[in-house]
């Protein structure tokens, strides 16, 4: 059976140890076993668990919905309704991210195409910025 010290379990999932530390003072992670000199020791069990918590970060899930998804990972009999209704929530956070992104983009180059590049005092950038009035976009 592998077994892992912080460091070299960080190494393995590509994270820093400060993060599993906080993990597991979220509760994400379990407390893991000591060494008789109070060092952590972490088996594949615990690999596996971190990997899914950065994976499920990397897809934008708030911790509150990993810890929930965690929960339903631990019981493999449970029906996974509740997983695709979380999936389905995140899935519509980020389109409306994406949304709010091509809004912005469009502001952005809008912002640009009128600009006359030429002396400040004409700026359309400066002047967009200076007054949010002038924004055709409120949601940013």
């Amino acid at each position: 059976m592998a077994e892992y010290g912080i460091g070299e379990l960080a190494k393995a999932a590509g994270t820093k140890v400060q993060t599993i530390r906080w993990y597991e003072q979220q509760g994400l992670m379990p407390e893991p076993f000591r060494t008789q000199g109070g060092q952590r020791r972490y088996d594949e069990k615990a690999k596996r668990r971190l990997m899914f918590i950065r994976h499920a970060r990397e897809l934008g899930f708030p911790l509150d919905d990993i810890r929930a998804l965690l929960e339903m990972a631990d019981d493999p009999a449970a029906p996974c309704a509740d997983a695709n209704a979380i999936a389905e929530r995140q899935l519509l956070e980020v389109r409306s991210r994406i949304a709010r992104l091509r809004a912005l983009e469009k502001e952005l180059e809008r912002m640009l195409r009128e600009c006359p590049s030429g002396e400040v005092r004409s700026c359309r950038v400066i002047e967009v910025l200076s007054d949010h009035a002038l924004c055709l976009h409120d949601r940013h």
